[in-house]
This record gives structure tokens, C-alpha cells and sequence, in this order.
């Protein structure tokens, strides 16, 4: 099963390199990441073969804003490179990231995923899906976000904190479609209907329905690619085949989508070749590469999906609501967790 991250790894390959504290040559470009280096080296690799612009990384999961912050202009970074829309979206609120100019982006990346004064693009996209056990849980049983407060569902339920970035972005988003009272109610039941107190990472979730913990489980769906195609824990290859994916909300709104993405930073020593990476990796090849090996989803247009994808998800609807709204409703949502006592 492993054939379908190796595809995409074999044709690309790097070694990342560390920063030096000050501006490089032009034919270099410096990258702050909050993605995992191997998930980004070979894709670096391919835009230094094809531009000969030698691409730097720094890898941290966390510290990076406030890394970028003290710098300030002195700061040797030019591309602030992320898993998920919040540190982006926090970035260009705090003046981190500058607005750019680039007809390419414009047309290879969607509105939604993009930032309307151009300071963030997303470059691969994931949905927060809902995991259901084969075994307990019928055909049609479940198909709405909102259902998961159905009562029905008491002590049914796995899920990560509440407080987690993706748990935020999807409450951001109930919050986006009904208003802040009626998702927290929402959150309330959905508290109400928890099998255990809220743990773990998404994967420690499909783990919980395997074992009978629970019947249903939030998780993003890219981690149902790492788990079915993990040789080197063959357990998670059980956990992945003891559910059914459903991607809520298919007749109306569509299912709730996130972004990893990148932004040129705000005091970039190489601006152009920032760019330059940026549009490298909403081209076609690199978009089909990108996602094929993190499991996850081109962001654009008619791109094409991974084996995994096409077998395993197939097509679906996707809520077309901007993410800079669901990102900017964080902080609300973030309030209504705690109102709720979600993870306690």
C-alpha cells in the first residue's frame, strides 16, 4: 500500500538545508515551516532542478510567528510555509506577511483559498470528515456536521480538544453557517454525546472506533491515507479499514475543507524567488506531487488526484465558503469551547 506515497517520492527528492542568520545570495530562497521537512523536500528539490534557486528550510512546530516577529527586518526568511490556515491567517493579521502581485496564483489557486488581499495561498487542501465504524454504524446513518448532536449518538463519540486547530476551524465554521448560539449549542451536544473526555491525536480517534470506544470520530482525511498505507505499523492499516469515510453535508453546503498554504514574508531578502517557489508549487505537476505524498487534496482546479484519493474518496462537494472567515472566527470558537467545558 506504501505504492502510493513511493510514486510520488521517487520522482522527487532533497536535502533541506539550515538558515543562516543573514541574507543569502539571490539564487537562494529561505523557507520558516511548520510542515515536516520530508514532507517538502522533494518538491524543493524538483523547483531547484528547475529554476536553480536553492531552497533553505527551517522546520518547527511551533514558535515560528513569534521567531519572525523578533527578527523583524533582519529576518533571513522569505516564504512562511504552514499546515493549516490559522498560522497564516494569524501571520497577515499580525503584519507578517506581505500582499504580492502574481497573475499565476491568481489563476491557479481559488478565491477561497486565498487571502482577498493576496498576503496567503493555499497549496494543498484536506476535509474534516467524519470517521464511522463499519460494524456499528449503518449506510445513511449519518450525513450532516449537525447530526452529530443528534442524542442518538450519546457516548458514541472520539474527538481531539476542542481547543486543537482543527477542531476550531470546523466550530469556526458551524459558527459561519448558524451563528454563534446555535453552535454552541451545537458544540454543547456534540460535548454531551463524547464517549471519553477529548484526547489524542485524529489517528488515536480511528484507534477508539476499532477498539469499540466509540462509533463515530472527527478526523481530517489525510490521515486515513497514512494509516492505510502504514507497513510500518500495521495496526493503523486495521484502525483505517475498520471505518467508513463520510464527507458531511454533501446535499448542501458540502464538507468543511482547511488548507496547508505558504505567504511571503513580510521583510523577504528574496522576494522574487519567494514567488517564484510559491507559483512552482500551483503549477500542475507540483499540486498532483504535493498531495499525492501527504495524502491529501489538489487545491487547483482539475488537477489530478492521488490513486489513494480516487479509490478510497472519491468526488465530493466542498463548502465554498472563504476560509479567511472560518480563520477569523477562531477566536470565537476558541470562547465557545470554553463556555461549553468541551474538554472537560
Amino acid at each position: 500500500m506504501m505504492r502510493y506515497a513511493k510514486n510520488a517520492l521517487l520522482a522527487l527528492s532533497l536535502t533541506a538545508a539550515t538558515l543562516a542568520p543573514v541574507a543569502q545570495a539571490a539564487d537562494e530562497v529561505n523557507i520558516y515551516s511548520f510542515r515536516q521537512a520530508f514532507l517538502i523536500k522533494p518538491l524543493l528539490n524538483a523547483f531547484t532542478e528547475e529554476t536553480g534557486i536553492k531552497a533553505n528550510v527551517v522546520f518547527s512546530k511551533k514558535g515560528l510567528l513569534e521567531r519572525l516577529k523578533h527578527e523583524g527586518k533582519n529576518s533571513p526568511a522569505d516564504i512562511l510555509l504552514t499546515s493549516d490556515i490559522g498560522p497564516l491567517y494569524d501571520a497577515s493579521e499580525r503584519g507578517l506577511l506581505q500582499s504580492i502581485s502574481s497573475d499565476t496564483l491568481a489563476a491557479n489557486i481559488p478565491a477561497k483559498y486565498r487571502d482577498p488581499e493576496n498576503r496567503w495561498y493555499g497549496l494543498t487542501s484536506r476535509s474534516r470528515i467524519i470517521y464511522a465504524s463499519k460494524e456499528r454504524v449503518k449506510a445513511g446513518e449519518i450525513s450532516r456536521y449537525e447530526d452529530l448532536a443528534d442524542p442518538k449518538w450519546k457516548g458514541r463519540i472520539c474527538t481531539r480538544s476542542g481547543k486543537h486547530t482543527y477542531n476550531l476551524s470546523l466550530f469556526g465554521s458551524m459558527i459561519a453557517h448558524h451563528g454563534e448560539a446555535e453552535a454552541k449549542q451545537w458544540t454543547l451536544a456534540l460535548k454531551e454525546n463524547l464517549a471519553r473526555r477529548p484526547q489524542g491525536n485524529d489517528r488515536a480517534q480511528v484507534k477508539a472506533i476499532n477498539e469499540g470506544v466509540c462509533d463515530l470520530a472527527l478526523g481530517n482525511s489525510y490521515y486515513f491515507g497514512k494509516m492505510i498505507t502504514n507497513e510500518k505499523k500495521p495496526e493503523q492499516i486495521k484502525w483505517a479499514e475498520s471505518v467508513n469515510l463520510i464527507f458531511p453535508n454533501q446535499t448542501d453546503r458540502g464538507a468543511h475543507m482547511n488548507i496547508s498554504g505558504a505567504g511571503v514574508t513580510r521583510y523577504a531578502p528574496h522576494k522574487e524567488a519567494a514567488i517564484k517557489l510559491i507559483e512552482f508549487l500551483s503549477s500542475e505537476k507540483a499540486q498532483r506531487l504535493y498531495a499525492e505524498v501527504n495524502f491529501e487534496f489538489p487545491v487547483r482546479p482539475n488537477t489530478e488526484r492521488s490513486p489513494l484519493i480516487k479509490e478510497h474518496m472519491g468526488e465530493f462537494k466542498e463548502d465554498d465558503i472563504s476560509l479567511k472567515q472560518i480563520a477569523s472566527l477562531r477566536s470565537a470558537a476558541a470562547k465557545l469551547a470554553d463556555q461549553v467545558q468541551f474538554d472537560n
